[in-house]
């Protein structure tokens, strides 16, 4: 068995009056993330994780955003597709850990729901599904609140 490893980051501005969806669920706060899509950044972070574990560039060459037919896309959809060009390049999923810097809202209430939401998508268990939350201690653009950023790490294997 081979073992492969690929580490993502994304980054969204936060601005008014624009839904905030983290970890393929919808959040209740003053401010979304500005994208061509849904800008959820934790997804982001993890389909670049994936897809830089198999060497498979990233998720703008996938899913680029001058293409209008993924203009307000769903990322849920983005991640579903990556699991699924992962698979016919003959990788299976093993696990995640994703790390998301916000100074509000306050994420760790919405955990549970993201693993469980990832974990449908994915087709795994929100067990192989690690998220952890934190600010950053009111410093640069997160913590002037700004916008939000997230880290992934993603474990996959060769069949």
């Amino acid at each position: 068995m081979k073992i492969r490893v690929g580490f993502g980051y994304d980054v969204h501005t936060l601005v008014p009056d624009r839904e905030l969806w983290l970890g393929g669920i919808k959040i209740d706060h003053t401010h979304g993330l500005l994208g061509h899509s849904d800008a959820d950044v934790l997804i982001h972070a993890i389909c670049d994780a994936l897809l830089g574990a198999a060497n498979m560039r990233d998720i703008g060459y996938h899913f680029p955003d001058t293409s209008d037919s993924y203009k307000n896309i769903d990322s849920k959809i983005l991640l579903r597709d990556t699991i699924q060009l992962l698979n016919d390049a003959g990788f299976e999923f093993g696990n995640i850990d994703v790390t998301i810097v916000a100074e509000k809202p306050k994420l760790n209430p919405h955990i549970p729901s993201m693993q469980q939401t990832l974990a449908t998508v994915m087709h795994t268990s929100p067990e192989d599904i690690s998220i952890k939350a934190t600010t950053s201690e009111k410093m640069g653009f997160v913590g002037r609140k700004e916008g939000i950023a997230a880290y992934a790490v993603a474990l996959i294997t060769k069949k």
